[in-house]
């Protein structure tokens, strides 16, 4: 039995868990949140295990266990909520995904990332679960009542394409990359936002403009100056 084993919860967040940690507090090894509602589908890519799929409110997010604050790449907003979702064990670029509204999505990361590959209208109600076959040919859809749709694939689906392995790795290494980048320079401008606030609220003290001075010494002054005409 593994040790380690990933979760998604009703909030949106993705829990990396470790079985035999000694501690509770270390139990939950990491957690990754992206999504705005319950996660329905988690799984790692069989190709690359440290790349996983999540299926949660309108997208489908595929995540790097090297980055924990964002996912490196993620479909376009859906109108319809998304129910589950799987990945291809024949082709690494090739994942599915199921609609509220019963449509199925194909997606070929090789051919095009912004939109799917292939929409399906299964059935007139919802998509709730996908089952692939181990050797990626076939895929069944179970609907909301019970219906279950058994789809064969093409082999321009179900065949690994020439260099696609390293192709896929090319593509998630750039894009958590790019991920990491853009997670540094937001830290950088968090600090120096932090660290201009700081600043501006020390100014007035080594400015000698604090408030609660200025009225002590005019008030010194005031008296000062009575004293002074008394004595004249």
């Amino acid at each position: 039995m593994p040790t380690k084993f990933m979760v998604g919860t009703e909030q949106g967040v993705v829990l990396s868990c470790n079985r035999k940690a000694k501690t509770p507090a270390d139990r939950i090894v990491a957690n990754f949140s992206g999504h705005y509602g319950p996660v329905y589908a988690l799984q790692r890519n069989p190709f690359f295990p440290k790349n996983f799929l999540t299926v949660g409110d309108w997208t489908a997010r595929i995540w790097s266990e090297d980055l924990r604050e964002s996912s490196i790449m993620w479909t376009k907003f859906h109108r319809s909520y998304l129910t589950d979702g799987c990945w291809s064990p024949a082709r690494p670029a090739v994942f599915f995904t199921s609609r509220m509204d019963g449509c199925l999505d194909v997606w070929d990361y090789m051919f095009k990332q912004n939109d799917p590959t292939l929409s399906l209208q299964v059935c007139d109600e919802a998509l709730n679960c996908l089952r692939i076959q181990d050797s990626g040919s076939l895929l069944a859809c179970g609907s909301h009542s019970g219906n279950v749709t058994l789809l064969e694939l093409s082999q321009s689906l179900s065949q690994q394409q020439r260099n696609e392995k390293a192709s896929v790795t090319q593509i998630f290494e750039r894009e958590t990359k790019r991920e990491k980048i853009l997670e540094s320079r937001y830290r950088e401008l968090k600090l120096k936002e932090r660290a201009k606030s700081q600043q501006e609220e020390r100014a007035p003290e080594e400015d000698g403009e604090n408030p609660e001075e200025l009225v002590e010494e005019a008030d010194k002054n005031f008296w000062f100056t009575v004293e002074q005409e008394k004595i004249g």
